[in-house]
């Protein structure tokens, strides 16, 4: 698996529904919710043609993609990527007072998850594993979603001569169905994967303008 996000999202309604039928998103206030994550820098638009979701769920360092439609903002962006969600600086999960807020980082490189999910600025979970690192943060009751990981039957399949797996189920494949329970989509996998249940967003349908945060000058 190839695979990196840096997601967070604030929602109104079904993150699913409002990407499904996502109009092009307003730039300025796009541009004012990357700077909300990036305070202390200047957010400009970056010379590339816009991101499309699937590109831009982990942009480069130093590059912010956002997108900002009415029952949905959504911002990408290597900052997010916390091995405790639960340390979300307090501006980030302020801002989603009153509404449902996400957070999903995977890497694919140390097979690292970690997600988390707001109501009304109150943390009712996060959830934070790798193979090297085990479990560093477990917050809160486990999703329903999760249960059959948890549950053992999604064990990682292994050669004969191979060592235990240190956990029960690999991170990646918890975190694809993440992003299928919270956006309505996965990157990889099939349905199968997922008892079935098929993505609803195209994530090569969806664009999101990108900016440049420089870091402003000290004094």
């Amino acid at each position: 698996m190839g695979v990196k996000t840096a997601v967070l999202a604030y929602s109104d309604a079904a993150v699913a529904d409002v990407l499904r039928d996502a109009p092009p998103g307003e730039i300025d206030r796009a541009a004012a919710l990357a700077g909300r994550v990036r305070p202390g820098h200047d957010v400009e638009r970056d010379a590339e043609a816009p991101w499309m979701l699937a590109e831009a769920l982990c942009p480069p360092e130093g590059t912010v993609c956002a997108l900002s439609v009415p029952g949905l903002d959504l911002v990408c962006d290597q900052e997010v990527m916390l091995d405790r969600p639960s340390r979300l600086p307090g501006h980030l999960v302020g801002a989603g007072r009153g509404r449902r807020l996400y957070l999903h980082a995977m890497h694919s490189a140390v097979d690292w998850l970690a997600f988390a999910v707001w109501e009304d600025g109150r943390l009712v979970r996060s959830l934070s594993l790798s193979p090297d690192g085990g479990v560093i943060e477990d917050i809160g009751e486990p999703l329903p979603f999760e249960s059959p990981y948890w549950d053992g039957r999604h064990a990682v399949e292994l050669l004969a001569d191979e060592q235990p797996y240190p956990l029960p189920f690999h991170p990646l494949e918890l975190g694809e169905r993440a992003m299928l329970e919270f956006f309505g989509f996965f990157l990889e996998g099939c349905a199968g994967d997922f008892d079935g249940a098929e993505p609803v967003v195209d994530v090569w349908g969806v664009e999101l303008p990108g900016f440049r945060a420089t870091p402003r000058p000290q004094g």
